[in-house]
C-alpha cells in the first residue's frame, strides 16, 4: 500500500469514527422520566446505539432494537434482533410487531427512546393490511435496481407500511418520544431517515404511485388498490400524535467530512468539500469529479484534497457485482485515464457497499494500466455493472466489516503536488 492510499484510508477511518454512536450519542440522551423507559430502534447502527445507551443511562431500562445481520453489539438490558437488509424478511416483521406491543403498554409518565439510523426502512418492516411480505420484497428489489433516489424509495415504502411514515409515533401515545437519529440521507431530513417512523410525512400516496409508474415497476393490483385508498395515507404535520415527539439528528455526513477535512489541513493539504448531499448516477458523478480533479491538477502544483458525501444511485442493466461506491470509482478511473498524481477512495461508512462484503475501493494512477496487464477491460466491467469484480481482481477493494454506524458514502480524491 502506497503512502497515498494509506492516507486515504486514514481519512475514511476518521470519517467513520466521527459518526460512531459512542462518540456522538451520550451528549443527546434525555433525562430519565418519572415512569418507565423503553428503548426501541432500527438501522445498521441500532445495536451500537443501544449498547452506548446502556453504558450511559442512569436508571431502569428495557427494550428491543433490530439491526442488519452481522451488525449486532452486545447489550445486557436491550434485546437485539438481526434481520435482512436491503430486502426485508420475516424477522423485521417480528421485530416491528414486538416494538408496537412494547410501546402500546406505556402511559403518560413513560418515555420511548427511539434509536434510528440508516437501513431502518428495510429492517423496521410491517406491511400494511392487504400487503404481503412478498409484495414488499419484490417492490424493494425493483426500486434498488431502478435508479430511484432514497427519498423516492422511502416515499413508496412509507405508503405500503403500517409502521413507517410517522405511524410508529401513533402507537406510542400517550408516552413521550425522544428519537435520536444518525442520518444517512442527503439533507438530513428526519422524515427520510429510515422512512421517518416517528416523523410527520409530507409525501402523499399519489406521489408513491407516480414513482412506481415512472420507474416502470410492476405491482400487484391489490398493492395499487391500497395506494389509491385513503387508508394508505401517512400522518401529516400537525397531527396530535406528534405533540410529545422530538426528533434529533445526532450524527451526519457533514460532521464526518469536517473531521476528514481537519486531518487533511493538518497535513498541509488544501481541502475542498464539494458537499455532503451529492446525488445522481454513480458513474456520472465519478466522471464529473474527474474533470474537477484534472482542472485542479493543471492549475496548481500544490497538493489538493477533494471531499464529498451523499448517496449516489446505480441503474442496473448488467449482470455483474457492483455497489455505488465502486461504480463511482470505476467511472472516475476511466475519466482520469491514468493521470499522474491523482488517487481516490470511495466507501460506505457502514462498511457495506450495496450488498457486497466490501466498503468500497481505491484507485491510483496505475489502476487502468494494471487492469490492462491482467486482461481486464474497464469499460466492459462498467457496462456490466461489475465494478466489484474489477477491483477485486486488482486487490484494491476496501474491506472493513460492519462499522456499526452509517452516514452514507465517503469520497476523497487526493491530488499530489506536481514535481517542481
Amino acid at each position: 500500500m502506497s503512502s497515498e492510499t494509506r492516507f486515504l484510508r486514514e481519512l475514511f477511518d476518521v470519517a467513520v469514527a466521527a459518526a460512531s454512536p459512542s462518540e456522538r450519542l451520550p451528549a443527546f440522551l434525555p433525562a430519565a422520566p418519572r415512569g418507565r423507559t423503553v428503548v426501541i430502534g432500527a438501522g445498521k447502527a441500532a445495536a451500537s446505539m443501544a449498547q452506548t445507551t446502556e453504558q450511559h443511562w442512569h436508571g431502569a431500562l428495557t427494550g428491543l432494537v433490530v439491526t442488519r445481520y452481522g451488525h449486532a453489539a452486545k447489550c445486557r438490558r436491550i434485546e437485539v434482533l438481526e434481520a435482512a437488509h436491503p430486502v426485508p424478511d420475516s424477522t423485521g416483521i417480528e421485530a416491528s410487531r414486538r416494538m408496537i406491543e412494547l410501546v402500546s403498554l406505556l402511559g403518560k409518565d413513560d418515555l420511548v427512546l427511539a434509536l434510528i439510523s440508516g437501513g431502518g426502512s428495510s429492517l423496521l418492516t410491517l406491511p400494511a393490511p392487504g400487503i404481503s411480505l412478498g409484495d414488499k420484497q419484490g417492490i424493494n428489489r425493483a426500486l434498488l435496481k431502478s435508479g430511484a433516489n432514497i427519498t423516492e424509495m422511502n416515499c413508496v415504502r412509507k405508503h405500503l407500511s403500517a409502521i413507517k411514515g410517522g405511524r410508529l409515533a401513533g402507537y406510542c401515545v400517550p408516552a413521550r418520544v425522544e428519537c435520536l437519529l444518525i442520518s444517512d440521507v442527503p439533507g438530513d431530513d428526519p422524515s427520510t431517515i429510515a422512512s421517518g417512523p416517528t416523523v410527520p410525512d409530507g409525501s402523499t400516496r399519489f406521489e408513491a404511485i407516480e414513482i412506481i409508474d415512472r420507474y416502470g415497476i410492476e405491482i400487484d393490483p391489490a398493492v395499487r388498490a391500497h395506494l389509491q385508498s385513503e387508508h394508505s395515507e401517512t400522518p401529516k404535520p400537525g397531527d396530535p400524535i406528534f405533540d410529545l415527539v422530538r426528533n434529533v439528528v445526532i450524527a451526519n455526513a457533514a460532521g464526518s467530512l469536517r473531521e476528514a477535512a481537519r486531518l487533511g489541513r493538518e497535513r498541509g493539504i488544501e481541502t475542498i468539500i464539494l458537499g455532503d448531499d451529492l446525488e445522481g448516477e454513480a458513474r456520472e458523478l465519478g466522471k464529473s469529479h474527474a474533470e474537477q480533479a484534472l482542472a485542479l491538477h493543471r492549475e496548481s502544483s500544490a497538493p489538493r484534497l477533494i471531499l464529498s458525501g451523499g448517496e449516489t444511485t446505480v441503474t442496473v442493466t448488467g449482470s455483474g457485482r457492483g455497489g455505488r461506491n465502486v461504480e463511482y470509482l470505476l467511472g472516475l478511473a476511466i475519466a482520469l485515464d491514468g493521470a499522474e498524481g491523482i488517487y481516490a477512495i470511495a466507501a460506505d461508512t457502514d462498511g457495506i457497499d450495496g450488498t457486497e462484503d466490501n466498503a468500497g475501493a481505491v484507485i491510483t494512477p496505475t489502476t487502468l494500466a494494471r487492469a490492462l496487464g491482467l486482461g481486464l477491460d474497464a469499460r466492459a466491467h462498467l457496462d456490466d455493472n461489475d465494478a466489484y469484480g474489477f477491483f477485486d481482481q486488482l486487490g484494491d477493494l476496501v474491506t472493513t466489516g460492519p462499522t456499526l454506524t452509517n452516514v452514507n458514502d465517503f469520497r476523497a480524491i487526493l491530488i499530489q503536488a506536481q514535481p517542481g
